[in-house]
């Protein structure tokens, strides 16, 4: 911890590169990814203060929208679409993903009830994968997929869909090389960017 501690101190001695944050955000893009430590956007995508609005999930789950029982991830992506107007929304699933892993390997999730819940309710099955897999990849790119199916259900992305103002893209990041992929739907694989 000391080694962050260090750092949050000399953080705020460039005042200068930071006090046009003041006037507000205009992100391009939202980027919605695992809470895996392993994952850092920023880093990934080289953005800086402004350029990207974070949504960080416990296996990058879109959840199922529903208007009568609100979310703090429907929320975000409704505030990134609506009153930021973000062009490209991302979902990056990566390698070596716990979340995925466990629901491949079946995982007795019973001593941790509030993940257990979360990867029952919002994850779909990631469809048949080798369990002996580590990077588990192709159940991670299904994932992705199924996630971004999820997001085009929610009405604020659908129309902004409809009316060519906001693009969906799918990504798998490979935590143990740094290497992108993005889906594409012409030869429905994920390859290099």
């Amino acid at each position: 911890m000391q080694p962050l501690i260090d750092n949050a101190r000399t953080f705020g001695q460039r005042p200068e590169e930071f006090a046009k944050l003041a006037d507000g955000q205009s992100p391009q893009v939202l980027f919605i990814t695992c809470s895996d430590s392993r994952v850092v956007p920023a880093l990934i995508t080289g953005a800086r203060p402004g350029e990207l609005f974070e949504l960080r999930t416990a296996g990058n789950i879109v959840p199922p929208y529903g208007s009568d029982r609100p979310t703090g991830e429907a929320a975000t992506i409704e505030y990134a679409v609506e009153v930021l107007g973000v062009q490209d929304v991302v979902v990056c699933g990566h390698s070596h993903c716990g979340a995925v892993g466990a629901l491949v390997r079946g995982d007795d999730l019973d001593g941790v009830p509030a993940v257990r819940d979360w990867l029952a309710h919002a994850a779909d099955e990631p469809g048949t994968a080798d369990p002996d897999d580590p990077t588990v990849m192709r159940a991670v790119q299904n994932h992705v997929l199924a996630q971004l199916l999820r997001l085009r259900s929610y009405p604020c992305v659908e129309k902004r869909l409809a009316d060519g103002r906001l693009r969906v893209r799918g990504w798998y990041y490979e935590v143990h090389t740094g290497a992108v992929r993005e889906h594409r739907v012409d030869t429905d694989g994920f390859e290099a960017l």
